[in-house]
């Protein structure tokens, strides 16, 4: 079974009180891919500019992402992001965005890749995920992550869209700027009403809430000691819940449970260094240990 993930492949700047990352290998793409290729054969569908480093595009070929879907624009640069991360690094303050190749993107998938089944449109214009979505021959699961400015800017085009898939993810402030409530299983609720089945809000450290008319979930976050990053960590998070699923092949209370403790663990990995440092290493043997020792942390 293959997932596709529509997103961002970037150029990222990061500062921490740990040091300073310059050009890292980034997106929400990218990071959903390193925690997803753990479980599924993934398929990436983003652009990148005619200065994006070649080393990377090897790397991402190494780690076994299929890039025929990869789009480069020689002509323009690629898209980039400059951010520090302050007090408990729960918030990024940005302090650059280059859209660069963003700005004139449009998402191209070759013939096969319409049947994949598992797809997973990470944050980019809701336009342009519902334009791939549209290519998609039936999907069997669709999962969609977005952010404020989407929100703010083209909400008239992401309620749209969210009427045509099955899992929202959002974390806590995203949640109550769409649904208009605080509370956060209320926040759920009303975003529920808008469409999906399901409803995923991620509390970065806090954990997550899952919410569906069939069943609800609460997990709490891995604890760590060790924070170094968290750029990426959300888009990490993603990747394990849906690549387990996309493994799977069946939304159950049990399997939707392991999916949320996969996403939650490869998180966990994810903020431990810079970009990809820890998870591009991640192989499943590290989940397991890891995922053990967080079951026997959360029973009871």
């Amino acid at each position: 079974m293959s997932i596709l993930v529509l997103g961002t492949v970037a150029l990222d700047t990061v500062k921490t009180p740990f040091g300073e990352k310059k050009g890292m290998l980034g997106g929400s793409a990218t990071h959903f891919s390193m925690a997803a290729r753990l479980f599924t054969e993934v398929h990436l569908v983003a652009i990148i500019g005619g200065d994006f480093p070649k080393k990377y595009i090897d790397f991402l070929k190494r780690k076994g992402i299929i890039l025929t879907s990869l789009i480069q624009d020689r002509k323009n640069r690629t898209f980039k992001w400059k951010g520090r991360y302050e007090g408990d690094l729960n918030t990024a303050l940005t302090l650059n965005t280059e859209l660069g190749v963003l700005s004139s993107f449009k998402p191209s998938i070759h013939k096969e890749q319409r049947k994949i089944k598992y797809i997973f449109l990470a944050n980019v214009d809701p336009d342009l995920q519902r334009e791939l979505l549209h290519k998609i021959y039936r999907p069997s699961l669709v999962g969609l992550d977005s952010m404020n400015y989407w929100i703010n800017n083209k909400r008239k085009s992401l309620m749209r869209l969210l009427k045509e898939i099955n899992i929202y993810v959002a974390n806590d402030q995203e949640a109550r700027q769409l649904s208009g409530e605080v509370n956060l299983l209320k926040a759920a609720k009303k975003i529920h009403s808008f469409g999906p089945d399901m409803v995923l809000i991620k509390k970065g450290e806090h954990g997550v809430i899952f919410y569906s008319d069939k069943f609800q979930f609460c997990l709490p976050g891995y604890p760590t000691d060790k924070v170094i990053d968290p750029t990426g960590a959300g888009d990490t998070f993603a990747g394990g819940f849906m690549g387990y699923l996309a493994r799977v092949k069946k939304i159950s209370a049990s399997n939707i449970k392991n999916a949320l403790v996969y996403g939650t663990i490869a998180a966990s990995f994810n903020v431990e260094g810079f970009g990809v440092e820890k998870t591009s290493a991640l192989m499943e043997k590290d989940m397991r240990r890891r995922t053990a020792e967080f079951k026997k942390f959360i029973s009871f």
